[in-house]
């Protein structure tokens, strides 16, 4: 794929993929779902397709829940087990913050079964996180604190007998949250390589996924067996259609953002393939009966999932609401038109969606239209994670360096960096709290050691610098009068190759929030009901309506990430 070329699908004739220039801008990576190829239902089709089993191991927890409990997941070849470490912590030490020091929960992803040592070892070292030490059978560190009061609910009902209010399920919809999961290598623990070459783990962040999975499994287990201490005589397990609608909660704020801009071709990847996936669904000729249906229904199912999404935010508040008259009117408009009687009525539908609805319900759409086909969507999974960095070609001509940059940096060139608004905030890491942050040029200090995330405002310098070469130079040249460049050169010509690998909006100016940067990622791991709390930072579900370990079969229940909270 070069630029913006309409590339068609395998090669055959077909609906051509949408151009990066459309898809690569804030605002619409901002409204990006979860669909059939993000990472939580990928691994829950693996699990399912495979036949794993997950048990719970050793029972260490006392009466009140502190302790640890091993959970292992069996696969065709090889054992992962989730040590799960519970601890008091007072009220003034729990905090959301990646900063934080204590947790209610601490865990660690082992490779293979963990010996008594080795439980041993990872009871000093996990509940510290950072401050631990650790070897590469570690694969994933995490920690999670409790939805204090709604997990205290939880635990008194179903100890009297009774189960949760199922609005408040609905409204919170988990029993604890994460704070951070960390993997590749992060504090001495395995690096990527390690797991790299597995199929269950070789797709982007599988590993990580199924340690959120199975801290899923401790919660709910977690609640029954407080319950059951309290009260031997009077306790009950949790529902089977709460449990499932159960999941665990995250809080990310600005940590994350940098990376969708720091790893071009990862996201060309993850990218690259949901537009390949939405124009081999729209190049379809005709709609088998059972796909209508599929679609029929999973149109509804978005509906009802989008009814539940409430959020304080005004910006996403406005556009839940946009969204649910769009989708309203789309269900109008497929039982009055019936587009599925016509020749390729996927490109119809989402050619409507297009036209007449808002960015919301065109990347909904997107999810809706990829989900019943797992025949052309699935394969493309295999895809998704990168074996290449950004590269630097010392032997390309200045010449071809200038017609990249028109070709795939226009929109960076044409940004009037004179203008104070352009260049309003500049990105930085607190020396304090360790964490990315965005400052304000004119009020703040530390511009002078902004991250590298100014890449418009870095390209146009660069091509100042370029228009002083004869087109016939080479790259060496210019990186060996200004070395300052060279990650830049090396950018451009990384784009080249993966055209979806960068984000075409100013992340430094005005206009930019970065909690469209958070959402695509999360959408990416297949998060459901983004709830902002700013422009910096949101609240999210993983694996709410998921599979239970009992369901993880062939005819196990299908998992559609946006049905609604109490999924059949």
């Amino acid at each position: 794929m070069q630029g913006d070329r309409q590339t068609v699908v395998d090669d055959r004739p077909g609906v051509a993929l949408r151009p990066p220039s459309t898809v690569m801008r804030l605002e619409r990576i901002g409204s990006f779902f979860p669909s059939r190829l993000s990472f939580m239902p990928t691994l829950i089709r693996r699990l399912q397709r495979e036949g794993w089993t997950i048990e719970q191991g050793e029972n260490a927890l006392d009466a009140e829940g502190y302790g640890h409990v091993l959970y292992h997941a069996r696969g065709p070849e090889r054992i992962y087990t989730l040590i799960a470490f519970s601890r008091p912590l007072d009220a003034e030490h729990r905090s959301d913050r990646v900063i934080a020091e204590a947790w209610d929960g601490t865990f660690c992803l082992f490779d293979g079964m963990p010996t008594a040592s080795d439980i041993e070892r990872l009871s000093h070292n996990a509940p510290y996180q950072e401050a631990g030490r650790y070897q590469p059978t570690e694969l994933v560190l995490s920690r999670a604190n409790r939805s204090v009061r709604f997990f205290e609910h939880v635990v008194e009902r179903l100890a009297s007998g009774r189960q949760p209010d199922e609005e408040l399920v609905e409204s919170v919809g988990y029993l604890m949250r994460t704070t951070a999961v960390y993997g590749n290598g992060k504090f001495g623990i395995a690096d990527r390589k390690r797991i790299a070459d597995r199929p269950e783990t070789a797709g982007p962040f599988q590993a990580e996924m199924l340690n959120v999975y199975l801290i899923r499994c401790f919660t709910l287990d977690l609640v029954e067996h407080i319950a059951r201490n309290r009260a031997p005589g009077t306790a009950v397990p949790l529902d089977r259609s709460l449990r499932r609608r159960l999941g665990i909660g995250n809080a990310t704020g600005l940590g994350m953002a940098p990376f969708l801009a720091n790893q071009p071709v990862l996201i060309n990847n993850w990218i690259e393939a949901r537009e390949t996936a939405l124009a081999r669904v729209r190049s379809l000729d005709h709609a088998a009966p059972e796909t209508v249906n599929a679609i029929r229904q999973r149109l509804a199912e978005a509906r009802a999932h989008v009814a539940e999404w409430c959020v304080e935010d005004v910006r996403q508040s406005a556009r839940i609401s946009d969204l649910r008259q769009d989708l309203a009117a789309l269900s109008e408009w497929i039982a009055a038109s019936d587009p599925f009687r016509h020749a390729h009525p996927f490109d119809q539908i989402y050619r409507h969606v297009e036209e007449f609805y808002g960015l919301e319900a065109q990347e909904l759409a997107v999810s809706l239209l990829l989900e019943p086909h797992a025949e052309i969507v699935d394969p493309l999974t295999e895809g998704m994670s990168a074996g290449e960095a950004i590269r630097f070609d010392a032997r390309m001509p200045v010449g071809r360096l200038k017609a990249l940059m028109r070709s795939h940096y226009a929109w960076a060139l044409a940004i009037d960096f004179g203008a104070p608004p352009s260049q309003k905030r500049f990105w930085y890491v607190s020396e304090e709290k360790l964490e990315p942050r965005l400052g304000e040029r004119a009020l703040e200090d530390g511009a002078d050691r902004e991250m590298p995330l100014a890449i418009a405002r870095d390209v146009q310098a660069f091509s100042a610098i370029l228009e002083t070469f004869a087109d016939d130079a080479l790259a060496v040249e210019v990186a060996l009068v200004h070395p300052e460049v060279r990650q830049t050169m090396a950018r451009i010509q990384t784009v080249a190759r993966y055209p979806y690998g960068e984000i075409r909006d100013n992340l430094i100016g005005e206009e930019c929030l970065p909690i469209d940067l958070l959402r695509c990622k999360l959408s990416f791991f297949g998060a459901s009901k983004f709830d902002p709390k700013s422009d910096l930072w949101t609240r999210i579900t993983m694996f709410a309506g998921a599979p239970l370990p009992d369901e993880l079969t062939r005819d196990g229940p299908e998992w559609f990430v946006l049905a609604p909270g109490n999924p059949q």
